[in-house]
C-alpha cells in the first residue's frame, strides 16, 4: 500500500477511514421530494447520467478531512519524512 499524508492537519500518516461509495440512483418528485423510482444498473433513461467517481474516498482520522485516495498519495510524496 502507498503511504498516506494528510493535506489539511499535515501530520497524520496513520489513521485513516477508507470510504466505500455505494451509489444508488433515484429519480424524485421535483415538487414533494418524493423518491418516484431507484433504478438498477443498466436501467437507467436517456437523461439520467451514471455515476462516474472513485469506489471509495479517504478520511484522515485526526481531523476529518474527506478527499479522494490520490490527494493523500501525493501530499505524501511532496512531504517526505524528515524534510
Amino acid at each position: 500500500m502507498t503511504a498516506y499524508l494528510c493535506p489539511r492537519c499535515k501530520t497524520n500518516r496513520s489513521r485513516f477511514n477508507k470510504l466505500e461509495q455505494k451509489v444508488t440512483s433515484i429519480k424524485m418528485d421535483p415538487e414533494s421530494g418524493e423518491v418516484m423510482s431507484i433504478m438498477g444498473e443498466g436501467e437507467m433513461d436517456p437523461f439520467h447520467m451514471e455515476y462516474r467517481g472513485p469506489d471509495y474516498r479517504i478520511q484522515c482520522a485526526t481531523c476529518g478531512e474527506i478527499a479522494d485516495e490520490e490527494t493523500f498519495i501525493q501530499f505524501a510524496r511532496s512531504h517526505p519524512r524528515g524534510s
